[in-house]
Formats: C-alpha cells, structure tokens, sequence
C-alpha cells in the first residue's frame, strides 16, 4: 500500500480523474457517481498524506515545498466531507458554498507534474528579481498619471475618476488597451468642443506612451531576463564544447611533432 502512495503515477492518475469529477460537477452534471467518485479521491488524498507521514516524518514532509501545498490543499478539501456527513452542523448557505469550493484547489496539485516546473519557476524568480526596478518605476509612474486624472476628471467622469483608487484602475485599463476609446469618450460627452480634442490627444499620448511602448519594453524586459537563464546554459555548453576543441588541437600538434 505504501508504494502505491508513493507512486506519483498513481497520484497524479487520480488529481486528473479528480480535475474531470469537479469540471463535471461545476458544469452542473448531477450524477450521483460523481459525489461518491470526489469522496473517494478525497479519501484517498487523506489516506495519501497519513502515509507519507509515515514514511517521511512530520518534518520530513512539511520540509518539502510541494508536499506543503499538498498538504494544505488536503486540509482546505475537508469541509466538502463535513457536508455531505454532517450538513446540519452548517445553517449559512453562502458559507456552505464556499466549503464546497475549497476542494477546487485539488487541481493545483497536478502542477508539480509539469515538465520542467523546476526550470520555468527558477526563470521566473530570475526575471522577477532583474526587473522588479522596472515594474517599480511603472507602477510610480501609474500611480502619479492617475493621481492627476484623479484631480482633472473626477467631476467629469465619476465613473473612472471618482477616487485614486478607481483612478488607477481606469489607467492600467489604458495601458492594456482595455477602455482606451471608452474612457476618453465619456470624459468629452461632457466638455466643450474646444476641449475635445485637447482631451484626445492627452490619452493618445497616455495610450502610446504606456501602454503601447511601456508595456512592450516592460514585456521585453521580463522575458529576456526569463531566457537568460537558458542563454546562461548555451554559454556553459560553448565552452566546454571550446575547451574540448583546444584539448583536441593541442594532442593533435604534439602528434604531428
């Protein structure tokens, strides 16, 4: 029993069937063979946990990242069997729903059976650290761009203005190019004609200045420093493939001496 825990084949057969029994369920298929099929993959998680504890000891398994997601999200899928044993235990429905959706978490687990996790996540961090000087000053130069619409737009257009807050929402949907037409519009629904085009050629610049270069460089940025450490390998692999070449050449000169 404690090698079938231990398999990850077998784990991860039965998050997959466990994703398709919630994908099923949250599509509103009412089979009464996908309850017994999610309580029994919740058992199993359960009985899964008890045995690596076991086998790894409490420290042992909670030292281990991936099995502290495991079993955090264990722990979070218990109250759907609280439900479904002890349902009068429970009298707020909206809480009830909510216990119901903590097992929707399972799915995470089958992350850590994706190929080249460990690579792609160590890029990540990489590309986080080298840019993080960047994403500051974007956000500093977001908060400052909506402060100052804040102060120019708030009577005009309450609905993205009305406070910082709202106001920064508004500009990062312009800097995605989500809204850029929308939110011009309804600040000029409400000015002169003088300054209509004024208004224009404000969020023109605003569209072009961050969201069309500024999150292009931001982008650029954070996926050459992602590809730096692939580009780091190559690098690796070119010298030792030079070093093998200067090895060669210099046995094939003391030949022909």
């Amino acid at each position: 029993m404690k090698r079938f825990f231990l398999n990850d084949r077998y784990v991860l057969g039965v998050i997959l069937l466990n994703t398709l029994v919630i994908l099923l369920q949250e599509s509103g298929v009412q089979w009464a063979a996908l309850v017994v099929l999610d309580v029994l993959c919740t058992f199993f998680f359960i009985v899964e946990m008890v045995v690596k504890h076991l086998h790894y000891g409490f420290r042992g398994y909670w030292h281990d990242g991936w099995n502290c997601l495991d079993g955090v999200l264990t722990l979070l899928s218990l109250p759907s069997l609280l439900l479904l044993f002890f349902p009068s235990l429970f009298f707020n429905t909206s809480f009830l729903l909510a216990l119901r959706t903590l097992r929707v978490f399972r799915i995470f687990r089958a992350g850590r059976y994706f190929p080249n996790l460990k690579q792609i996540v160590a890029g990540f961090k990489l590309a986080l650290r080298q840019s993080n000087a960047i994403f500051l000053a974007f956000g500093v130069l977001l908060v400052v761009i909506a402060v100052v619409n804040c102060c120019l737009f708030r009577t005009v257009a309450p609905e993205y203005f009305a406070t910082p807050l709202d106001s920064i929402y508004a500009v990062f949907q312009l800097f995605t190019v989500e809204g850029w037409y929308e939110i011009p519009n309804a600040i000029t629904a409400h000015l002169s004609p003088g300054w209509v085009h004024v208004v224009r050629i404000y969020f023109c610049i605003l569209l072009i200045g961050g969201g069309i270069i500024g999150m292009s460089f931001i982008n650029s940025i954070f996926v050459d420093a992602m590809a730096a450490d692939n580009n780091d390998d190559i690098k690796a692999q070119l010298s030792r493939m030079e070093a093998k070449l200067d090895e060669m050449a210099r046995r094939q000169d003391k030949t022909e001496e």
